[in-house]
């Protein structure tokens, strides 16, 4: 893997590109090359919420129901479903002939089992839980559910795109625990993954499924409609210097930069068979974690006390540079959206003000008690907002252990529930594709259900109840309502602050057409 670090200037990536070694392409335009925004470092989709690791999942599996842009279901394995008893039993079929990448057929038992592996972790498929009686399958092709009382959102939730989508595995497979990793990679979708050439930290590989028939619903939009593969191979290169990333985009040597910083994006602009182009129509919104088992964050007036210092501006401004356009003020729903509103906001808005943090925390109790803030060098977003949050918490004057590391370890370290004194953390930063935040259904921060929710596990019963009210609201209107409470409580009892929304902006060839809008993905992107 490269890592020499090389300041750019304005023919700074013609003066690199002939030092730099040259990526094999086999069958040439056949391959698509591509710098991902992280490091792969876990290979299921369920256990984690890495963006990185639910691109790799939209790869390798398919789902029953893909999403559009509008945020409707589509079928993808499925054929198509019935309702009956008055919405109490929903039968899906499945498509005929769709295979996994180990020859097997995709049956019922596979998504039976995928489904009930999936309904442990995911925000989405947690609350479908409670409306199950029974799943199960009734032959190879359908599968049943049984429900205690209809659940409108039994299709979007099947869809979710967010992180820890419902893909379908091998039932063997998705027999492991869900709080345990799968460590075969083997689905039904568009690519293989090739685990004999798969390097973490250097590269990843993934083929064509020369099986894959891509469903005839629709047209392609988001994780919906046909998935049709134009490259026989698909490579990820982990690179983690920018500049060398750059060099490689402008000598031909990748096809894509996921996410080229600011400094980057400008010398990729002047590059005419390069494009800066934003990966997803809607906003990517960041958010800085609170631990909420352990001190100082356990104290709700000590999560408080940051409101006057947060300059949202400052951390959006890290990610994307000072053009205008390219960020906005965020709540807890991505702006742009329905269910978005200024409700709750004021602690956000108007002068921001160190000294009264400062006041907040003594009148909080604050007296030098260690925190520890983890955050990662090697993936745009989290790396700018955490070193923004580093200094702001040095000039708060808290006894601060600023830990920063790749971002496997720091997705790794998350995960731990120890002290302090014993490892944990305090706070992370890391943001959420749009459809991540559209609504509270598969919002994953906002959930306030203590250890059983993500990282931070804040312990929030009013959010809970409001959750629950949302799903079974009756109109858009009640919808509304209720996530305007949400917000309020969440900016009250901050299970995060959120510190911004951005466009996140993609360097490409401009030889690469068909892209599909909203995260890195690779069917239907063809060489002109």
């Amino acid at each position: 893997m490269i890592r020499r670090r090389h300041l750019m200037g304005a023919a700074g990536a013609a003066a690199f590109a002939p030092a730099m070694p040259a990526l094999a392409q086999p069958a040439g335009q056949r391959v698509l090359k591509m710098v991902p925004q992280a490091n792969l470092t876990s290979l299921d989709p369920i256990w984690t919420t890495a963006n990185i690791t639910r691109n790799h999942g939209y790869m390798v599996y398919d789902n029953l129901y893909g999403m559009d842009s509008q945020f409707r279901p589509q079928p993808q394995l499925a054929e198509g479903h019935v309702v009956e008893d008055d919405g109490k039993r929903v039968i899906i079929t499945l498509r005929q002939g769709p295979k996994f990448h180990d020859g097997q057929p995709v049956r019922a038992a596979d998504a039976v089992q995928s489904l009930k592996r999936w309904m442990r972790r995911s925000p989405s498929g947690q609350k479908l839980a409670e409306f199950v009686d029974e799943l199960s399958a009734l032959d190879d092709r359908r599968l049943q559910f049984r429900l205690k009382r209809p659940f409108p959102f039994l299709l979007p939730a099947l869809a979710q795109v967010s992180n820890s989508p419902a893909f379908i595995m091998p039932e063997r497979i998705a027999q492991t625990d869900a709080f345990q990793q799968v460590r075969e990679s083997v689905g039904s979708g568009p690519f293989r993954f090739k685990a004999d050439e798969f390097n973490s930290g250097s590269r990843v590989v993934y083929e064509r499924n020369s099986d894959y028939v891509p469903t005839t619903v629709g047209s392609p939009s988001l994780t919906a409609g046909p998935k049709v593969v134009h490259f026989d191979r698909v490579e990820w290169h982990i690179i983690t210097d920018a500049s060398t990333s750059a060099a490689a985009l402008q000598a031909g040597e990748i096809d894509w930069f996921e996410q080229p910083p600011p400094e980057i994006q400008q010398l990729i602009r002047r590059n005419r068979a390069l494009s800066v182009e934003a990966i997803d129509p809607l906003p990517l919104i960041g958010i800085l974690r609170f631990n909420h088992l352990h001190a100082p964050f356990s104290d709700k007036k000590m999560r408080q006390a940051l409101l006057p210092a947060i300059d949202q501006a400052d951390f959006m401004q890290a990610i994307v540079g000072t053009e205008p356009g390219l960020w906005e003020m965020a709540g807890v729903f991505t702006p742009g959206t329905p269910l978005a509103s200024d409700v709750g906001m004021e602690p956000l808005k108007g002068p921001r003000s160190l000294d009264r943090a400062k006041a907040l925390m003594r009148e909080a109790g604050y007296t030098n008690q260690p925190m520890r803030l983890v955050g990662p060098t090697d993936i745009l977003a989290p790396s700018a907002m955490t070193q923004v949050c580093a200094d702001l918490v040095r000039r708060l004057g808290f006894n601060a252990d600023i830990v920063l590391t790749d971002w496997g370890t720091t997705v790794q370290r998350r995960t731990s529930r120890e002290p302090v004194d014993k490892g944990g953390w305090s706070m992370i930063l890391t943001s959420f594709s749009s459809f991540d935040f559209v609504d509270p259904s598969a919002h994953f921060p906002l959930r306030g259900n203590g250890t059983n929710a993500w990282p931070g596990w804040p312990n929030i019963p009013q959010l809970e109840t409001l959750r629950d009210e949302w799903f079974v609201a009756p109109n858009p209107a009640d919808q509304k309502r209720i996530a305007e409470q949400m917000q309020r409580v969440a900016l009250d009892e901050l299970p995060y602050i959120p510190v911004g929304a951005y466009k996140s902006l993609t360097g490409i060839r401009k030889d690469l057409r068909d892209r599909v809008a909203g995260f890195a993905m690779f069917w239907n992107i063809k060489r002109a």
